[in-house]
């Protein structure tokens, strides 16, 4: 078996110009991760958003949150979403980003300025809205990614830049796919 490379801080720096350059108002559904149970992961080419489960057959609603004290689900919490061009970084190698543990992965700007809590992306037929809830680097993510990694997109900068990504919640059910654009809404 061979050894994983994890990306440097240099070399992870030296991305940030590209990951800066994503669509600020549109941009493509790059991938779709369904996660059936803890550390399980399948690639979707069909994905159907519910406002009750999330991302259907996903297992964040049974997985709960130690964000709300009865442990149930954090109802602004049913999507992770990940910028496609920081995972395209963070990972050279495409069978391993479904890893990072995000159902959805976008080329868009996800940043605080472009896309801060409220901000209501049309994606398919469904449109989601980005909440105020931090999805920062975890344990999980160090072990995947590398340190660095997680020094990265926990930076100040990196938080600004929502390298780790944001957390969504379904506000209009829908079908998505892959290659669908995601357009912001006004």
């Amino acid at each position: 078996m061979s050894e994983i490379k994890h990306l440097t801080k240099a070399e992870l720096e030296a991305g940030l110009d590209h990951i800066k350059a994503a669509p600020k108002d549109q941009g493509e559904l790059v991938m779709v991760v369904r996660r059936p149970e803890t550390l399980a992961r399948e690639l979707l080419e069909e994905g159907q958003l519910d406002l009750v489960e999330g991302l259907v057959g996903d297992n964040w609603k049974t997985r709960g949150s130690n964000r709300m004290k009865d442990g149930t689900a954090h109802p602004d919490m049913q999507l992770n979403i990940m910028g496609a061009r920081v995972i395209e970084l963070i990972s050279p190698d495409p069978s391993r980003r479904p890893l990072a543990g995000d159902q959805l992965y976008i080329d868009i700007d996800l940043s605080e300025e472009n896309m801060p809590a409220g901000t209501r992306l049309a994606l398919g037929s469904a449109v989601i809205e980005i909440t105020d809830q931090p999805h920062n680097g975890c344990k999980k993510f160090v072990e995947r990614f590398g340190r660095d990694a997680v020094i990265f997109v926990n930076s100040v900068e990196g938080k600004q830049l929502h390298l780790r990504g944001v957390n969504a919640k379904v506000v209009q059910a829908g079908t998505i796919r892959p290659g669908d654009m995601a357009k912001k809404l006004s």
